[in-house]
């Protein structure tokens, strides 16, 4: 649901780079010897690390500064947290350990455990507690960050930048046009009944009255455009490790990891598209250096639309058909199959809240100084306190109630409804070779989710991936790529 948000341990101790004096010790409560002994001791840390074998989700700089802001709202709390997991050798990934945090305040002192499984009955039941503090901060970070910044945020610079600078029957408008189509509205909609003050977002996530200021933050600490690029991304994150003699250029750390493995097909197919499509009407850097209309839309996009980013390393200069191409497949990625990734697969993969709950609304009971009813609580019906921690009956419903659909009259990537608009034989043959193609991968995708030897995405209990797979009829399906970000 959120793939965006792994990544590889490239060093160990794992560190923060928050202001000690403020917020704690940088270096993790989680040690070696803890990992170790989750590892069953079949390699030393300093082997995982070099082997890269262990990945981790870090919510903890992002969240630790909203620690105390948050929990000063009723009915929810929050910590920073650290996730780690060992990379399996059949494939998978195995839950190793989980730190939470609490900063210092005022008038208590820091606070911070690390939990493991355990075959201790009250160690087990404070694992699973640990495990819903985690899957809200996770759910937090796909909706605010991975979804709503990263692909409906950042595409209203490109629509609205393109519309204030370009013709209408200007080439690279007519063809970015089809991948803005309903974004603005969608975004106007949001802005006034999910993420307005009050609205479903702050209601039904963890982070509250906090949730838009925690998006701006993001933005400010991780949003550069170079990588919104799928490849660059996962080379970002240490998901993939440049190699020309790999398929894509691409050499997976985990290798049976379906999102990648599936969006790297569909990047492929789209750079093929976009390249044919620049070198149709750019043969050479001249053409684009000569075109005003499309260096006024790139300086807009940059300085006005993103204009607190200007100065930012990550802005490519389009002066060549390849820098033109590559900036523009980015744009159509994100508008389309970035956000297919994240939004169409909420009701398989979040439907069920226990899953995947939207908030935490209970502290742990072990927290420091410790609340003596809330663990005698605790103690006496463990199964009673995790469903306080997790999400009201009211907050379940309205997420699930917004979950997303395709309309009836949604235009998907590549589809013939959307072919280029002008009657030029070569771009033409090149949208058909792109339909044909994007047909092709959906064939391949189908028989990877059949794929016994791939453990991620075929076996029993285990929700086959296919929210990369472009075409799909109406309603909720759990796949189809559209267009645009419309819904």
């Amino acid at each position: 649901m959120n793939p965006y948000a792994i990544e590889l341990v490239r060093e160990f101790p794992l560190k923060s780079k928050l202001d000690p004096a403020v917020y704690g010790p940088a270096e993790s409560a989680i040690t070696a010897e803890v990992l170790e002994r989750q590892m069953g001791r079949v390699m030393t840390v300093a082997e995982a690390v070099s082997k890269k074998r262990l990945f981790m989700l870090d919510y903890h700089d992002l969240f630790l500064p909203y620690v105390h802001k948050i929990r000063a709202q009723a009915n929810t709390t929050m910590y920073g947290s650290r996730t780690v997991f060992f990379l399996c050798d059949d494939g998978t990934l195995r839950l190793l350990a989980i730190e939470l945090t609490r900063p210092a305040s005022p008038t208590q002192p820091q606070w911070r455990r690390v939990f493991t499984s355990s075959t201790d009955t009250t160690e087990s039941w404070l694992w699973r507690m640990a495990k819903s503090h985690v899957r809200a901060h996770d759910s937090g970070h796909h909706e605010l960050v991975s979804h709503w910044l990263r692909t409906h945020c950042a595409v209203e610079p490109y629509i609205i930048a393109a519309n204030r600078q370009q013709s209408e029957m200007h080439p690279v408008y007519q063809l970015l046009h089809p991948h803005f189509r309903y974004t603005m509205r969608i975004n106007a909609l949001a802005r006034s009944a999910l993420i307005n003050a009050g609205g479903i977002i702050e209601l039904s996530f963890s982070p509250q009255r906090y949730a838009m200021e925690l998006s701006s933050v993001a933005y400010d600490k991780l949003w550069r455009f170079d990588t919104e690029a799928l490849p660059a991304d996962l080379v970002r994150r240490g998901m993939a490790m440049e190699d020309p003699s790999a398929e894509h250029g691409l050499r997976l750390t985990v290798p049976d990891y379906p999102f990648a493995n599936d969006g790297l097909l569909v990047w492929d197919a789209i750079k093929g598209w976009v390249t044919a499509y620049v070198a149709q009407f750019y043969p050479d850097a001249g053409t684009i250096a000569g075109d005003a209309e499309l260096q006024a839309f790139w300086t807009d996009v940059r300085t006005v639309g993103h204009g607190d980013k200007k100065d930012a390393p990550g802005w490519p200069a389009l002066d060549s058909p390849a820098s033109l191409g590559h900036a523009l497949t980015t744009i159509i990625w994100v508008a389309s199959a970035h956000h297919a990734a994240v939004n169409f697969g909420q009701y398989d993969f979040g439907g069920y809240f226990p899953n995947r709950p939207s908030i935490a609304r209970t502290n742990i009971p072990v927290v420091e100084p410790v609340d003596t009813a809330a663990l005698a609580a605790f103690l006496d019906n463990p199964d009673q306190a995790l469903r306080e921690c997790f999400p009201s009956q009211v907050q379940a419903t309205l997420v699930m109630a917004v979950l997303s659909t395709h309309s009836p009259d949604e235009e998907y990537l590549g589809g013939l409804e959307t072919a280029p608009w002008n009657d030029d034989a070569t771009v033409r043959a090149a949208y058909g070779e792109f339909n044909a193609r994007l047909k092709e991968i959906e064939g391949i995708i189908d028989g990877r989710n059949k794929d016994r030897r791939l453990k991620n995405r075929c076996g029993a209990g285990i929700v086959p991936y296919q929210l990369m797979k472009p075409f799909s009829q109406p309603g909720v399906t759990g796949m189809g790529i559209p267009n645009s970000t419309s819904i």
